[in-house]
């Protein structure tokens, strides 16, 4: 690919071309699996393998800066690419590659250094190091600043004891960003620290947790005792809150938002094939739920590249823009997955046995609809924020903010005792 910024329709072009030539189609463009939350083991190598060629052709991370593999482009070519790559068979890694792309590399590019970023992320791009979070703990979820995770220094390395809990896809990757408390005598958002950890390093533990729809796309973390060097910290040391920070703009629908999903173009196909099952695709009520659906998908899709381009575009960070993405994917999430339940009826919910795993896609969605409205914030953590954070109301009141985070888990255990 030249070096030379190219226009968007000629980089439409060359990427519709090579795209032709050099990845398999999915039989059938209307109904292309996600590939689910976890993917089967020989999906992710084989996921490794298309991504391999896709960075080789300069299309793994499109805006990504060319000093660490990418192609320096804008948005606008990374949405022509995803609009032009969605009937081909691309990577499946599940949770994790959504994640990995987005809000981990997009932190570690942003926070970290130049040695860093030289090393990690030409192999994240190439798919030979696939990356997942250690982020919530089982005390510490939408309070993130509340983790107890440790990481202690010890002569010329850390040292990181603690556990961690909803990490996507974590048993297929080979490194992990590691939230870890590193000073417990300052507020509690004051100690924190990012760290590089590989997940097959001594001590580290990974577990999947088996979940409603029978998948397990998230584990839990244990960390014994695990030595990293100073080289693995990612930004700076008890500045982990900024790094944070940075992740749950990506993570929450802003940064580049808009630039990693393809326009819904199309009538909702997913939904008009369940009324097509159903005998109701002349049904005035299932043609309304079709309407209202694609209505919402349409609005998603422009509110993140909307959101994504006033966070760019902003003089001034400006972090809780985000969280109108998140609260609206929790909201509308949760909604869609009732109106594929009304159009299809048993349709819906029961298949044949042996009959293809996307038979089961209507049933599964609706069960993990309101994953959307709890995980990387609550919809009510989301409200807050924008209450306080971009309309300027009065914050909630806090009784921990401003005390050593050491004095905060004593009284919390006097409380527990009292309570007990």
């Amino acid at each position: 690919m030249s070096d030379q910024m190219i226009d968007v329709e000629q980089f439409r072009r060359e990427a519709r071309a090579w795209l032709a030539e050099n990845l398999e189609r999915w039989p059938d463009p209307e109904l292309i699996p996600s590939g689910g939350e976890d993917p089967a083991p020989e999906a992710v190598a084989e996921g490794r393998v298309i991504q391999r060629r896709l960075f080789d052709a300069g299309y793994a991370g499109v805006t990504y800066p060319p000093e660490y593999g990418g192609a320096g482009l804008t948005a606008a070519h990374e949405r022509a690419f995803n609009e032009e790559s969605e009937p081909f068979v691309m990577p499946q890694f599940g949770g994790a590659g959504r994640v990995m792309f987005t809000a981990i590399g997009r932190s570690l590019l942003d926070h970290g250094t130049p040695e860093f970023l030289e090393r990690q992320i030409p192999p994240l791009l190439a798919g030979e190091r696939l990356w997942c979070q250690f982020y919530s703990e089982p005390e510490a979820g939408s309070d993130l600043a509340g983790i107890r995770t440790t990481a202690r220094r010890d002569g010329d390395t850390w040292v990181i004891s603690g556990s961690k809990i909803w990490s996507t896809g974590a048993q297929h990757a080979d490194w992990a960003m590691c939230l870890a408390r590193t000073d417990w005598d300052v507020p509690k958002h004051r100690g924190l620290t990012w760290f590089a950890v590989p997940t097959d390093a001594k001590g580290v533990t990974v577990r999947p947790i088996r979940q409603i729809d029978g998948g397990s796309g998230f584990c839990e973390a244990f960390l014994d005792d695990v030595v990293v060097g100073d080289e693995a910290v990612i930004g700076e040391v008890n500045q982990g809150w900024t790094v944070a920070q940075t992740m749950l703009v990506y993570e929450r629908g802003g940064g580049e938002s808009g630039a990693h999903a393809a326009e819904p173009r199309h009538l909702a196909p997913d939904l008009v094939e369940l009324a097509r099952r159903a005998n109701r695709t002349d049904d005035p009520v299932a043609r309304q739920l079709i309407a209202r659906a694609h209505i919402n998908d349409n609005a998603l899709f422009h509110l993140g590249r909307r959101l994504g381009s006033v966070i760019r575009s902003s003089a001034t960070p400006q972090p809780a823009l985000a969280a109108y993405g998140k609260l609206a994917i929790g909201t509308l999430f949760p909604i869609r997955a009732r109106i594929a339940l009304e159009l299809g009826g048993a349709d819906a919910l029961l298949w044949e046995e042996g009959a293809d795993e996307e038979a089961a896609d209507t049933a599964v969605a609706y069960l993990n609809a309101r994953q959307a409205s709890i995980a990387a914030g609550t919809n009510e953590v989301q409200r807050n924020g924008i209450s306080e954070r971009v309309l300027g109301l009065p914050r909630e009141p806090s009784f921990d903010s401003d005390k050593p985070f050491s004095e905060v888990v004593r009284a919390a255990r006097h409380w527990d005792h009292r309570i007990g």
